[in-house]
């Protein structure tokens, strides 16, 4: 067993890698919760602890499962970010490949951790029935309004508004790694939830309140099991410009030796202008490129990303988008040259970055490709929607609708 400690509360639990399970009386989805994968981040884990505590008191009906796991227990003890590396970063596809056949990787606590849990995650994926919904929920370093991190993919698009709060597609373009990547590329509805900063008590009721409307939403419970207005104005209530969709444009990654310190003051969704200055480098200062809204804003030690930078994304893009994906407009794209799919599964493309100046973008996030360098003359740009399982969630009430 392992203690975490909220400041929050000024409480101490205790915890082994699944929090809490339940198992419903009639069939239904599989929810799975994770929390703490960064072990300054416990507020998530106090929620599910008494979440999955009062359900069980209370004798609340269940459909299906509901798992509530912990991420980095070494980590979490000691209330550090992590111990010796991001365990957020781990989950690449040349990595887990590794994990999954037994390769050859490194002997450090992440290591252990992430194999425990992948081990957890895939036991529960062979042994229970879908649709499954993955949950990732932290906190962050400055103060927030709640929001949602979401992998851009229909699939999550379409479940992910139901929340009163805003959206942020992109983040998986910029980062290398993330849990919610790996599980995005199964094919499943996974997101994050953001719900405050590190210690606020507000955080901890704010991931109680998503919980439960989580519960709601997938329809693992009734709405007349749970005061449903109460927690969904626990939400609603804290955030600005709820029901608006943002994109990231831009990320500021501190190199390994840099000393970096963010201005003071930045709260996430704060507005700042093409100019103003933003963070401190080695001593220059670091000034935005354009205007923007600011997005976890670095004010802790652990962590190599210093802020990222984003803008809301018009609502006809978005119903454009939507189109393009359906009637899958990309096949067209390798009769253009310089551009070819990477594997058969065409799922990426290659991208001559001769040519690339031809395309912004927004061109490939359109039809749900990020891309990421691939090496000095080419990028390569991926697709969420060939992976998606938009069969295992016809039924669902949210998408029948």
């Amino acid at each position: 067993m392992t203690k975490v400690f909220s400041k929050a509360l000024n409480q101490t639990i205790e915890i082994s890698r699944i929090i809490g399970e339940i198992t419903g009386s009639h069939p239904g989805p599989t929810l799975i919760f994770t929390a703490g994968i960064h072990g300054n981040e416990p507020s998530g884990i106090f929620a599910l602890h008494q979440v999955v505590k009062e359900l069980k008191e209370k004798n609340i009906p269940i459909r299906g499962n509901i798992y509530a796991l912990s991420g980095n227990l070494t980590a979490l003890e000691k209330g550090t970010r992590y111990n010796k590396r991001d365990l957020n970063r781990m989950w690449t596809t040349d990595r887990m490949d590794k994990v999954h056949d037994g390769g050859t990787l490194e002997d450090d606590k992440e290591t252990v951790q992430q194999i425990d849990i992948c081990n957890t995650i895939t036991s529960i994926l062979h042994k229970e029935k879908g649709p499954f919904y993955f949950m990732d929920l932290h906190t962050t370093s400055s103060e927030t309004i709640p929001f949602l991190t979401v992998n851009d993919s229909l699939l999550n698009r379409e479940f992910t508004t139901q929340y009163p709060v805003p959206l942020v597609l992109g983040i998986e373009e910029y980062l290398d790694g993330p849990l919610l990547s790996y599980i995005n590329e199964l094919g499943y509805v996974a997101f994050g939830f953001e719900g405050g900063q590190h210690d606020e008590l507000s955080s901890i009721e704010n991931h109680i309140a998503f919980i439960y409307l989580s519960l709601l939403f997938t329809e693992s419970i009734e709405k007349d099991a749970i005061n449903f207005q109460h927690y969904y104005d626990v939400l609603a209530k804290t955030s600005v410009d709820s029901r608006d969709i943002y994109e990231i444009y831009y990320h500021y990654k501190i190199k390994e030796g840099e000393t970096f310190t963010m201005k003071p003051g930045f709260l996430n969704f704060q507005q700042f202008n093409k100019g103003q200055e933003l963070a401190n480098s080695n001593g220059n200062k670091i000034f935005a490129k354009k205007s923007g809204r600011m997005l976890m804003p670095q004010y802790q030690s652990q962590g190599d990303d210093g802020f990222f930078s984003i803008r809301k994304i018009p609502p006809l893009f978005l119903r454009l988008s939507k189109t393009l994906r359906k009637i899958k407009f990309d096949r067209i794209l390798p009769i253009m040259p310089g551009v070819h799919w990477s594997t058969d599964k065409r799922d990426a493309l290659i991208v001559n970055r001769k040519i690339a100046w031809l395309f912004a973008k927004q061109f490939f996030h359109l039809m749900g490709y990020r891309s990421k360098k691939l090496d000095k003359t080419h990028l390569v740009v991926k697709n969420r929607e060939v992976a998606s399982r938009k069969s295992e969630y016809r039924n669902a009430l949210w998408l029948r609708n």
